[in-house]
Formats: C-alpha cells, sequence, structure tokens
C-alpha cells in the first residue's frame, strides 16, 4: 500500500515538474492539447493579381522550410476572405499554418503606377493586430531560410533591414502586436500619410522614420527580449543580387540567416526560366523538392505535352513538305511583290510563334531544368512544322535553337570565380552570336525570295509551245 502512494505521488510530482518546465520555456498547452507559442512567424496572402498561384506555392514552400528547421513559433498566415478554400485546407492540414482571415485593407494610393501591384499588400498590417503573440517576425514569400533565425524574437518593438543605404526593406521585420498601433496605423492610412513607393514599405518607412539611427540588433545571450526599434544586420535579409557579385556569401555582417529575391516579379526563383540566369533558382526548387515536392498532377502536365510535341514531329516526318508560296502564283501573276512580302511575314511570324507558344504552355512553377526541356522540345517541333509548311531550309531556322542551348550552357557552367566574370562570359557569348542568328534570318528569307522566284517561272515556261518544225530538226 505504502509503494503504491509513493508511487502515486513520484508520477504526479514528474508532471508538476514537466507542466512548469514547459511553461517557463514559453510554450503552454490549451484546451485542445496543442502547444501555445508566445511567438509567430507569419506571412500574407490576398487575390487579385495575375501571380496569385505562383506566390501561393511560394510561400507554402517557405512555411514548410521553417516547419522543418523546428522553429520555436506558430506559423500564421493572414489570408484574405477570397482565397480559396483548397488553399486553405492545404495550408492548415499540410503545412501545419494557423490561418486568420482577415479583410482587405484598401490602397489609397491609386495614383502610383506600381499599385496594382501592390494593391492589397497593406493587409501586412493585420500583423499588428495578433496580439495572442508577444512578437510577429512578417515575411514575405520570397524568403529562403539558411537556418532557423528564432533569435529575432527577442528584437524590440519594431525592428528592420536596411537593404538600400536609406530605406529598410520590409520583405521581413519584427514587431510587437498592439490593437492601439494597428488603430493609428490604419487611422494614418486613411488620412493620406505618406508612401514613396505606393505600397506597405513606403507607408512603414514613414511611420518609422527614425529607425536609421537605432542601433544594431544584437540578441541577448540570457535569452530576454529588448525593448525599443533596432536594425537588423544584414544577414537576416540578404539579397540575392549579393550573391551574384562574388557567387558566394562574404558578407561579414553577423550570421548570413535568410536570403531574399527583391526586384522583378517575372524574375522569381520559383519560376523555370529564372535559371540559370538567377543561379540560385535551383536552391530554392530544391528546398521545394525537399518541401511540398511537384504535386500528383505535374508529371501528367510533362507528359502530355511530351506527346504532343513528339507526336509533331513524327506528323512533319510523313507529311510530303510543300509550299504555301504555290497557292499564291498560281491564282494570279500580279502584284509579285505583294505576295513576296506577305510570305516573308508569314515566314518570320512563324518562326517567332514557334519559339513563343511553348512558353506559354509549360507550367511556371516546374523545376528549371525540366521546364527548359520541355521548351526546347517545344521549339523544335514547331519549327519542323514552319520547315515542312514553307519549304524552309532546317538549319537556320533552329540556329537561334541552338544559340538558345549555348547560352544556357553558359550562364550555367560553375567555373566563373566570380559574377563579373560570369557576366561578362554571357555578354561574350550574345555578342558573338547576335550576328550568326541574323544571317541564319537572312538566309531564310533568302530561301523564301529563291522559292517565290522559283514558283513563279514555273507557270510561265510551262505555257511555253515549241515552234513550228522544232520536233523535225532534232
Amino acid at each position: 500500500m505504502i509503494m503504491r502512494v509513493v508511487s502515486l505521488v513520484v508520477v504526479v510530482l514528474v508532471v508538476v515538474v514537466k507542466v512548469t518546465a514547459e511553461g517557463s520555456g514559453g510554450v503552454a498547452e490549451n484546451g485542445s492539447g496543442e502547444r501555445k507559442r508566445k511567438n509567430a512567424y507569419a506571412t500574407m496572402m490576398y487575390m487579385g493579381t495575375p501571380r496569385d498561384y505562383e506566390f501561393y506555392v511560394a510561400m507554402r514552400v517557405m512555411l514548410r522550410s521553417l516547419y522543418d528547421l523546428k522553429v520555436d513559433a506558430d506559423l500564421v498566415v493572414i489570408a484574405s476572405l477570397d482565397v480559396p478554400l483548397p488553399w486553405i485546407r492545404a495550408l492548415e492540414q499540410e503545412d501545419g499554418a494557423k490561418v486568420v482571415r482577415v479583410e482587405n485593407i484598401k490602397n489609397p494610393y491609386r495614383s502610383y503606377r506600381k499599385t496594382r501591384r501592390f494593391k492589397l499588400s497593406f493587409n501586412k498590417l493585420h500583423a499588428w493586430s495578433l496580439v495572442q503573440y508577444e512578437r510577429v517576425v512578417m515575411l514575405d514569400s520570397d524568403n529562403i531560410f539558411i537556418r532557423k533565425p528564432d533569435e529575432l524574437f527577442q528584437c524590440g518593438q519594431f525592428c528592420a533591414v536596411f537593404i538600400n543605404p536609406c530605406i529598410f526593406h520590409t520583405g521581413l521585420f519584427v514587431l510587437e502586436p498592439s490593437t492601439e498601433v494597428f488603430k493609428d496605423m490604419v487611422n494614418k492610412l486613411e488620412s493620406g500619410s505618406n508612401s514613396q513607393d505606393g505600397a506597405d514599405q513606403g507607408f512603414l518607412v514613414s511611420y518609422f522614420p527614425d529607425l536609421l539611427d537605432q542601433p544594431m540588433f544584437h540578441p541577448p545571450q540570457d535569452g530576454s527580449k529588448l525593448d525599443g526599434t533596432y536594425r537588423l544586420p544584414l544577414g537576416y535579409q540578404m539579397d540575392a543580387s549579393f550573391y551574384y557579385l562574388k557567387l558566394h556569401w562574404s558578407i561579414p555582417c553577423g550570421a548570413n540567416s535568410v536570403i531574399t529575391f527583391p526586384g522583378a516579379p517575372w524574375l522569381k526563383p520559383w519560376y523555370w526560366w529564372s535559371w540559370p540566369v538567377l543561379p540560385l533558382g535551383l536552391q530554392w526548387h530544391q528546398q521545394r523538392r525537399q518541401t511540398i515536392g511537384y504535386g500528383a498532377d505535374m508529371p501528367y502536365a510533362i507528359a502530355i505535352q511530351s506527346i504532343f510535341y513528339l507526336g509533331i514531329i513524327t506528323l512533319t516526318r510523313m507529311i510530303r513538305p510543300g509550299s504555301i508560296s504555290k497557292h499564291f502564283y498560281l491564282r494570279t501573276e500580279k502584284r509579285i511583290i505583294l505576295f513576296q512580302t506577305v510570305l516573308k511575314l508569314i515566314a518570320t511570324l512563324s518562326i517567332l510563334l514557334a519559339y513563343i507558344i511553348p512558353y506559354f504552355l509549360i507550367p511556371h512553377t516546374i523545376h528549371p531544368i525540366m521546364g527548359w526541356s520541355l521548351y526546347l522540345l517545344g521549339v523544335f517541333a514547331l519549327s519542323c512544322v514552319t520547315v515542312n509548311a514553307l519549304s524552309l531550309p532546317l538549319l537556320p531556322v533552329l540556329t537561334p535553337w541552338m544559340a538558345i542551348i549555348g547560352a544556357l550552357s553558359v550562364m550555367a557552367c560553375t567555373l566563373y570565380p566570380d559574377g563579373v566574370i560570369r557576366a561578362s562570359a554571357v555578354f561574350g557569348y550574345a555578342f558573338c552570336s547576335s550576328p550568326v542568328v541574323w544571317l541564319a534570318l537572312i538566309k531564310v528569307m533568302n530561301s523564301v525570295q529563291v522559292s517565290f522566284e522559283r514558283e513563279a517561272l514555273l507557270p510561265k515556261l510551262s505555257e511555253l509551245t515549241p515552234p513550228t518544225g522544232f520536233n523535225k530538226l532534232y
């Protein structure tokens, strides 16, 4: 009996110690048994731009990378009410995120050119309304994490990185949620507070105008949280452009934790055509492959396109080449110059379409190696159709195709000691290959000209009758 009582006391003490330890570590349990964390990594998602799906995929990759790093914080998505429910379920059930549905904050800066791209970027201000957390790290979806940056939660009421020497970047910043601050921001936004870019970054720069004069953030060794505003070291928001200068990270501004890809929205790392223009694109896709993957439908899309292009190539080899120009010549012998010009335009347009159409058929967020393979296969197939239909020489038509392969090889080469030499090599290749492509186009036009003259002359020769007595002389 005594042993049972002792055992029961020991069990109770173990439970009490465990609960106390969890409480002192900043983690508790709510009624459902889930761990309730004091901090959060947050990002936002809204609809209404041409690239909604691409940014949704990028956001999932970023969230899963944080999850795999075992960060000690909740993952929160601030989603507008019109975000599709299947996306919400995927974020919650597959990525372990907590989705907070919010109403859109309208952008009052409609006169700016970039307003359409950032028309709902002020939803980012909802991060200040997450008052259930002590600190929140607000993130854009174009970030890659090198290591776990949980020490950011020790920063003060507002902390950000100065990528630009005078303007801090809002792709990552730390904040202390506050209902009062959130209401004040919304009021100033409605009253027309200044924004240099017509988006959230310009507004926040004007709201925190003295951040450049604040001290640099260094996390306290005892794990305590700081008060006030701080500048974050560059390593927490490494601009990918710095990597392209030396092809490696060598900036002694603290530990490198986060890579960001600011700049042109059509050259983000998740687009297949961004590599090898941006060498770090493969690193992003490697992170995607290790996290959310490419979905069950992507292989089918690749297989269907490959079979389609191979079928086109097979058919063009089986069908006898013909000439569209023949139909022009046999109907009339007038306005020959006009028909000549029209036929050259048709040939030029057909070649251009052969190089353009495959780009629009490939899923934008596919792996770059597969994307470029499908693109080159599609260009080759449609070029064969153009060559067969217009009786054009194959090699000149495919000269730009071979030039593209050469450019990809030059950019993808890993032997360059730094980015300057790499850029010089790419420029030199473009300078040398441009005349070759131009001469190939001239040769195609000359081929059309020769074909036109030959077929225009044949009907005239067929109308000639031999003179009387011609057969008697021979």
